[in-house]
C-alpha cells in the first residue's frame, strides 16, 4: 500500500463527509424501517444474550421451511441500530425468506472483538430457534453492509464448534459483503475512527478477514462504483486473499455510493438483490408463483 497521511485516510473512509445527502438518507432509512415494522409481521427485541445490545428483530416468512437471511447493519461498529434497517426485510419476506436483524453493542463501550463474538452468538441463536419461526436452520445466509460486511465475512470463517458443540461447522451457507471492510490495518491510521475503535496490530491480525483462511462457503463481495479508492481496494482485497473459489463474485455496482448501494439489495430488479436471492435459494418473486 502506498504511504498516505492520516488526512488522506480520513477522507477515504469518512463516508458521511463524502456523500452530502448521507444524513437525509439515514433519516429515510429510519422512517422506512418504522413503516416496515408497522406493516409487516415482526417479533422485536428477542434476546440472544444477556448483555446490553444482545437483541434481534425477526420477520417471519409466510411459509414454513424458509431460508434465513441474517442482515448485519453497518455504522463503523460504533453507530446505528437494527431499528434503522428493518426496511431490508419486507422484500425478502415477500419472496419467501425469514429475515433476522441483530443488534450488537457499540465501540468504544465494547471492543470490536466483543462485537464479533456477539454476532456469532446471534447466529447460534438463529440456528437453534429458526424452526420456531418458520425458518430452515440448514439454509442460513448472512448479508452485511459496511462494518456489517466485515462481520459477515468473519462469520463465514467462524469455528462454530467453539461457539457451541451442537452447531454445524457449515452453519453459514453463504454470505454477501456490501461495501465491506476486510483489511483493518488502514483504520489504525484513520483518526476519526481510531479514537473509538482503538485498534492495535494484534487486533488487526485477529479481526481482519483477509488474514483468515478462505471459508468453504461462498462470499459475494460488492462495492459501489462511486465509492472511494480504499473501499474499492477493500472489496478486491478479499478476493485476492481468499481466491475466486471462495469469492466467486467481486464487483462494483455502477452509479452507487456507500449508502445507496444498500438500496440495491432491496430492489427486486437489481443484480445485487438477485445475487442475494441466489444465495438464499430463492429463484422467483412471490408475485410470479
Amino acid at each position: 500500500m502506498a504511504r498516505h497521511d492520516t488526512a488522506w485516510f480520513d477522507a477515504q473512509y469518512n463516508n458521511r463527509a463524502r456523500v452530502p445527502e448521507a444524513a437525509v438518507l439515514l433519516g429515510r432509512w429510519a422512517e422506512a424501517s418504522a413503516l416496515a415494522r408497522s406493516q409487516t409481521e415482526c417479533r422485536l427485541d428477542l434476546r440472544y444474550g444477556s448483555e446490553a445490545g444482545e437483541t434481534l428483530d425477526l420477520f417471519p416468512a409466510a411459509a414454513p421451511n424458509a431460508p434465513v437471511l441474517v442482515f448485519i447493519h453497518g455504522g463503523y461498529w460504533r453507530a446505528l441500530d437494527k431499528s434503522d434497517h428493518s426496511f431490508v426485510a419486507p422484500v425478502f419476506t415477500d419472496e419467501g425468506a425469514l429475515v433476522v436483524v441483530p443488534n450488537y453493542a457499540l465501540c468504544p463501550a465494547v471492543s470490536m472483538e466483543r462485537i464479533a463474538l456477539q454476532i456469532a452468538q446471534a447466529l447460534a441463536w438463529v440456528w437453534r430457534h429458526a424452526h420456531e419461526h418458520g425458518g430452515d436452520s440448514s439454509r442460513i445466509v448472512v448479508v452485511g453492509h459496511s462494518a456489517g460486511g466485515h462481520l459477515a465475512a468473519m462469520m463465514s470463517c467462524c469455528d462454530w464448534k467453539a461457539v457451541g458443540a451442537e452447531l454445524p461447522r457449515d452453519l453459514v451457507k453463504g454470505a454477501m459483503s456490501l461495501s465491506g471492510l476486510h483489511d483493518l490495518a488502514p483504520l489504525m491510521q484513520t483518526p476519526f475512527l481510531q479514537k473509538d475503535l482503538r485498534l492495535d496490530a494484534d487486533a488487526v491480525k485477529r479481526l481482519s478477514p483477509v488474514r483468515f483462511p478462505a471459508p468453504e462457503s461462498p462470499l459475494f463481495a460488492l462495492v459501489g462504483g462511486d465509492e472511494s479508492e480504499e473501499f474499492k481496494r477493500q472489496n478486491l482485497a478479499i478476493r485476492e486473499a481468499w481466491g475466486a473459489r471462495a469469492v466467486p463474485v467481486c464487483e462494483e455496482v455502477p452509479g452507487c455510493h456507500h449508502f445507496n448501494v444498500l438500496h440495491e439489495l432491496c430492489d427486486p430488479d437489481s443484480r445485487v438483490h438477485r445475487m442475494a436471492r441466489h444465495l438464499l435459494g430463492l429463484r422467483w418473486h412471490s408475485g410470479l408463483l
